[in-house]
């Protein structure tokens, strides 16, 4: 498969993977809404919590990811090829040149986040600068450039909110009906009462299933970014091997990283949690990344 043609199937299937969220999302309001006697009233509710939530995530979220991880400004004297690499792979791809910080850590592993080119962070472990080779930290670099370019910290923090949304109504509804707030007894018409019971099931089934379904879409979208920035990244430095020896080197690399949590996981060019993973047939579908071999050989096949 050729790296263009990578790209685009990527990008294809991220658009399908949002446009199904968006539709759960609208879909348990309406549900909720109905459920609670509110109408489509919820709907806008959860509009409001959605544009809150973003708003902190769009203008405010890099710096908070960087809080939680620990990380520190990057030097030039102390990080000389993280400096020059970022720069020179800045300049060949026209995009600005990211605020560049580094967390102190001896795994392997590297993120960016930000809203936009011109407002991006880049972030990689000690670790990995200390025991990659310049053209394997070149190869990470423009991994996480590409996540810049293709707007992908944008796309993720979207979709962060969104699950945010989904476990927020969820939880919302179950405890409404906990503390009396269940329709039921705000009607006086039979239809509606039954109307509201048959909403009253689904609402609960779906209070239980939506959070698991709205983490699993969200996975599903942070492994096609992924496949997404290696092909962008091997396209900006002409170079698949590179990225490939890097990617060897974090797999062998049985460290997990201290600084990572369950809501920054997804942003790294690697499970950050190794050896924390399921074991079971279904543990794809919990990985926030695809499996490192398979990226491996895409990369050498290009």
């Amino acid at each position: 498969m050729s790296i263009r043609s990578q790209i685009t199937s990527n990008i294809f299937r991220s658009y399908i993977f949002m446009v199904i969220f968006t539709v759960l999302v609208i879909g348990l309001a309406y549900v909720f809404g109905q459920a609670l006697g509110y109408g489509n009233s919820f709907i806008g509710i959860a509009v409001l919590l959605s544009v809150g939530s973003s708003f902190i995530s769009y203008f405010f979220g890099d710096q908070i990811v960087l809080a939680m991880s620990g990380a520190r400004h990057a030097t030039r004297k102390k990080d000389f090829n993280f400096f020059t690499v970022t720069e020179n792979l800045s300049l060949a791809s026209g995009l600005p040149m990211p605020k560049l910080y580094v967390i102190e850590d001896t795994a392997i592993n590297a993120f960016a986040t930000g809203r936009d080119p011109k407002h991006a962070v880049l972030c990689l472990t000690s670790g990995l600068l200390m025991r990659l080779e310049r053209r394997e930290i070149e190869g990470v670099v423009a991994h996480e450039l590409s996540h810049v370019e293709n707007y992908d910290i944008r796309m993720m923090a979207i979709v962060a909110v969104l699950v945010g949304t989904v476990a927020y109504a969820s939880d919302f509804f179950m405890r409404s009906l906990w503390w009396g707030g269940s329709a039921g007894g705000r009607s006086d018409r039979d239809s509606d009462r039954d109307n509201n019971g048959i909403f009253l099931v689904i609402g609960i089934v779906l209070a239980i299933v939506s959070p698991l379904i709205a983490m699993l879409i969200q996975m599903a979208i942070s492994r096609k970014r992924e496949y997404l920035a290696d092909a962008s990244g091997v396209l900006l430095t002409r170079y698949p091997e590179g990225l490939a020896r890097a990617l060897e080197k974090i797999s062998k690399d049985k460290e997990v990283l201290e600084a990572a949590t369950n809501a920054t996981a997804h942003l790294f060019i690697a499970n950050p949690f190794k050896g924390k993973q399921f074991g079971a047939w279904f543990a794809g579908l919990f990985d926030t990344h695809p499996p490192i071999e398979e990226r491996i050989k895409i990369l050498r096949a290009m």
